[in-house]
């Protein structure tokens, strides 16, 4: 009955060592992703310029007629033109349509 007992207690450092294992595995699959890709998005917004197509984050598609500190005014259509914050640009959606239109677009 005793060595039951001793063997449910466990060592000192096992329960230490277990908790650094999670937050390791935490940081490697759920933080540092998260901050790599908020790096990458900061800097495709700082890479904005004019003339570039792109899309927002509410699926508005259009070219960068002008750029100004931390907005742009995006042409949608001829003469059509919304002035939006940088951050609403969003780097995937821009990405996969990029990858779809030929070049000459």
């Amino acid at each position: 009955m005793y060595s039951i007992l001793l063997q449910a207690q466990g060592n000192n450092w096992s329960f230490p060592l277990l908790m650094v294992l999670m937050f390791g595995v935490m940081y490697f699959f759920m933080i540092r992703p998260q901050q790599k890709k908020a790096k990458d998005q900061k800097k495709f917004t700082e890479e904005i310029k004019k003339g570039d197509y792109v899309v927002t984050i509410g699926g508005l598609h259009g070219r960068v007629a002008e750029i100004e500190d931390d907005t742009f005014i995006l042409e949608v259509e001829r003469g059509a033109r919304i002035k939006f914050s940088k951050s609403a640009v969003s780097m995937e959606s821009t990405k996969a349509v990029a990858n779809k239109k030929p070049a000459a677009v």
